[in-house]
């Protein structure tokens, strides 16, 4: 298993931390994106967390020229519904669980895990936490969408709808469409997830009303745990 771990970036907000957060980036980014956020969201009353930020592989992005970046998946197609590379997102999905499996190694279980995304990154959290066979703590994901969510409800498991989920959206995403984002959350809801919604006037980022509201739900998730 260790051959196939990703590359990481690390952040403990304390010793002996008994939660982690695992973060995906988005296209083109890597683990180093979003570590910046830590102490911005992290609150003086949580328990001590490791925040785990991996690098996506480098590949080629088609509707980049073919020019090899860090992807989670190949992107082919404008169209949403065929937008992602389902062996990209099925190898990314594995790799997700190699780090997962690494966690609970080191004794954190999925249970006290939250598995986050930012736009590619959403997209395989996404996928990765609808074929749970156990549930994690919760699910985040950022400006994305469910990949292949016409076969959502082929591909869901039992034990993934007990996992909570926090959706948020800007309304002005050039990238990934807010109706895009919007259809997905309303999907996950009819499949009978619980999803806390959110959206707000930005574009393809991150805002701070946005990284509070993330907190709110955070502090829910680690009281629960």
């Amino acid at each position: 298993m260790d051959a196939a771990l990703l590359e990481t970036v690390e952040r403990e907000t304390g010793p002996d931390p008994r939660w982690t957060v695992l973060w995906l980036h988005g296209l083109g980014a890597d683990g180093h994106d979003f570590a910046p956020i830590v102490p911005e969201l992290v609150r003086h009353d949580w328990p001590a967390l490791r925040f785990v930020f991996p690098h996506a592989p480098q590949r080629a992005v088609t509707i980049n020229g073919g020019m090899r970046m860090r992807a989670w998946y190949d992107i082919a197609n404008v169209d949403f519904a065929r937008r992602a590379d389902e062996a990209g997102i099925t190898e990314s999905v594995a790799q997700v669980q190699a780090l997962i499996d690494r966690e609970a190694a080191r004794g954190i279980p999925a249970s006290r895990l939250v598995l986050a995304g930012f736009s590619q990154g959403g997209a395989v959290a996404l996928a990765a936490g609808l074929r749970r066979t156990q549930a994690l703590a919760g699910l985040v994901a950022l400006s994305t969408y469910l990949p292949m969510h016409d076969r959502a409800a082929a591909l869901v498991t039992p034990q993934a709808l007990s996992q909570p989920v926090f959706m948020a959206h800007g309304l002005q995403d050039p990238v990934v469409p807010f109706g895009a984002g919007e259809y997905s959350a309303g999907l996950l809801k009819s499949l009978g997830f619980a999803v806390d919604w959110h959206r707000y006037p930005m574009p393809h980022s991150v805002c701070a009303e946005e990284v509070c509201d993330l907190g709110d739900w955070l502090s829910r998730r680690f009281a629960a745990g």
